[in-house]
């Protein structure tokens, strides 16, 4: 009597250890990411006075990890292709912490910078292969909830990154700052190492200008991309210039009330993963248009002068921005036959490329029409969204049993 084979392994179902597993290693993943990427920012003054350095060459210590890694995503995504999904996170995270304790005694700014490019390219490694080795490791039905919490701890982490070096600064120094920065990102890629089931569905294989070209090709996958692109230049100008308006007549707010306008990113946490589990019920396409809906309703609430009114409205259009960026790149994952890590770093190409060129343009709105300016700008950008959204086919599949190469 012949053996009756194994039935081939399928993803992580929902309520599964498994799953709970790869939730925790994922949330922590996105902490320690996002709390180096922007661990910079809310220090930029201190940094300029230490190192005598204009703000616009204090800032490049934001853009340079930005920018290398979404240089760097593609290439690195790759490796993935190629090595595996946990050894290329697993080893981008550790060389990122490792050089996040570099970053607090760095002795001039040349080298501080030239760390924090490097940085970028080492984090590169992470969000991308995460994205791709969810759509392979969780089922179908589980994923866009799984997907949510993911961003839920890039939001968490964006958070952190802003707020504790902050305020140990104040206390301490800018140095401390960071360095409390650095130890918490290097407890969260320890406990992901350590809670990271390895990939039991991930198949070796080529990733190449071939795969780039074959994910390009997909219309659906072009106005997903497109998506990311659209909206993270949207929510990128609103954060970057709405400190510029409430520093003005007549909010006249001091710089420290300004800086917790990051806790609206809480608003961010739970909606990305509750859009991600409504999207596995009810279907991606219906929660992205009432997650742009809702950020068309947030950014009108910040048109009057009004504190209240302004605070209300940021946290609404930054909860709208968070669950259509969970469901947007949950689809990806969906949508992609082959090379998902690739088709993920095209997204995030794409999204941080958005942040970069379409914030420029946000500034040019708010120089010359001042806030209504850039809300009416905002209101393009998430206009062109939700088209880009309501043209994408139904091919929404779930996994076939073949192997991803």
């Amino acid at each position: 009597m012949r053996p009756v084979p194994e039935p081939p392994p399928e993803g992580h179902r929902g309520g599964s250890s498994g799953l709970r597993r790869v939730n925790l290693a994922l949330f922590a993943a996105g902490l320690t990411t996002f709390m180096a990427l922007y661990s910079t920012q809310a220090l930029l003054p201190a940094l300029s006075h230490a190192f005598t350095v204009p703000p616009s060459t204090a800032s490049l210590l934001v853009s340079l990890s930005t920018g290398t890694l979404a240089l760097a995503v593609i290439p690195v995504s790759s490796l993935s292709e190629r090595y595996g999904r946990t050894r290329v996170m697993i080893v981008c995270a550790l060389i990122a912490a490792a050089l996040g304790l570099i970053v607090p005694i760095a002795p001039t700014f040349p080298v501080l910078a030239a760390v924090r490019a490097a940085q970028g390219i080492a984090l590169a490694g992470v969000p991308a292969v995460a994205m791709a080795y969810l759509a392979e490791e969780v089922h179908a039905e589980a994923l866009g909830g799984a997907m949510g919490l993911y961003i839920a701890g890039n939001t968490v982490g964006g958070l952190l990154g802003r707020l504790v070096p902050g305020l140990v600064a104040d206390l301490a120094g800018w140095r401390w700052g960071l360095g409390a920065i650095a130890l918490a990102s290097l407890a969260c890629t320890l406990a992901f190492w350590a809670l990271l089931p390895r990939s039991r569905l991930f198949s070796r294989g080529r990733a190449g200008r071939r795969t780039v070209g074959g994910h390009l090709a997909d219309p659906g996958l072009r106005r997903l991309y497109a998506i990311a692109l659209l909206l993270m230049a949207g929510f990128a100008t609103v954060y970057n210039f709405l400190g510029y308006r409430l520093v003005a007549a007549p909010f006249e707010l001091p710089q420290l009330v300004i800086g917790l306008m990051f806790v609206m990113y809480l608003g961010g946490t739970w909606s990305s993963a509750a859009a991600g589990r409504l999207a596995d019920r009810t279907g991606r396409r219906a929660v992205l248009a009432g997650s742009l809906a809702v950020m068309t309703a947030g950014l009108v609430l910040t048109l009057p002068g009004s504190v209240p009114a302004v605070g209300a409205g940021l946290l609404v259009f930054t909860t709208g921005f968070f669950a259509a960026h969970s469901v947007a790149s949950g689809w990806v994952g969906l949508r992609a036959r082959t090379a998902r890590a690739q088709a993920a770093s095209l997204y995030l190409f794409a999204y941080y490329l958005g942040g970069s060129v379409g914030g420029s343009f946000g500034g040019l709105a708010f120089e010359r029409g001042g806030w209504p300016a850039v809300v009416v700008y905002v209101l393009v950008l998430t206009a062109l969204a939700a088209l880009a959204a309501a043209r994408i086919g139904t091919r929404d599949r779930a996994r076939s049993s073949a192997p991803i190469t």
